[in-house]
């Protein structure tokens, strides 16, 4: 059965779209068929964080308005088969119904095993379409006071969508949590939610995206390891909680 999940911030800087991909490529290196939905008009970014720039050149509004079938307008990973792209358009003309995504979206479980849906950032119009269809929602957080602040105002409006919603610790930086005195349980205390993962701040992530190569393929350790069992954790595994030093 296929499982669609909005991936979601209450502000920007939080990591969420190099999550998405991160995690969508360990999806597919894993053996799941994924397809990663980039939802964020005008702002997209997670062609670069997968190193499909070059290639995606229909976006979903090609589908949704008819002008090409739904597999034609994805583009597959070359080095990670079963990772699959569908951008946005750099401007939205026409006005989007939450018909048309949920009708795409049914298309797409037909193919795919997991479909990640790239949320742009706040409770806007984007906001509500990405998530329109999903089955569940991870909210991607720093340990900042403002990003948790807007990580409550996100879970406050997808308790009304969506059944089943975690937290993601994104850019952790342990030193910062010490002077802080902030611990991983004071965030999941703030956002009110179950935690799902735990990533580092990690230097690599920035560097991958910028050569245009998934995490997975650039590195082993740091953030790699928590996408990773936060992708493991999706496939209902049992993983333990990253322990950062």
């Amino acid at each position: 059965m296929s499982a669609v999940i909005a991936v979601t911030s209450g502000k920007g800087g939080t990591g969420k779209t190099s999550l998405t991909g991160a995690v969508g490529s360990c999806l597919a290196a894993l053996g799941h068929p994924t397809l990663c939905i980039d939802m964020d008009v005008g702002l997209r970014n997670l062609d670069l964080s997968l190193g499909l720039a070059d290639r995606a050149l229909m976006d979903f509004t090609d589908v949704l308005q008819g002008r090409c079938p739904l597999e034609q307008a994805v583009v597959e990973h070359p080095e990670i088969p079963g990772l699959y792209l569908l951008t946005a358009p750099l401007t939205l003309g026409d006005p989007i119904q939450a018909s048309q995504m949920r009708e795409l979206l049914k298309r797409a479980r037909r193919e795919y095993e997991f479909i990640l849906m790239d949320a742009p950032a706040g409770l806007g119009e984007g906001f509500r379409l990405a998530v329109c269809g999903c089955d569940r929602a991870i909210v991607v957080s720093t340990t900042d006071a403002s990003a948790l602040r807007d990580a409550q105002r996100t879970v406050t409006e997808l308790s009304h969508l969506v059944g089943q919603i975690h937290l993601v610790v994104n850019r952790v930086q342990p030193k910062l949590l010490k002077k802080l005195q902030f611990t991983i349980d004071d965030a999941m205390d703030a956002a009110g939610l179950p935690l799902l993962g735990v990533v580092p701040e990690d230097n690599k992530v920035m560097l991958s995206a910028n050569q245009g190569r998934p995490l997975i393929l650039c590195a082993s350790k740091g953030a790699a390891i928590g996408y990773r069992n936060i992708a493991l954790r999706l496939l209902g595994q049992r993983v333990p909680v990253m322990k950062i030093r």
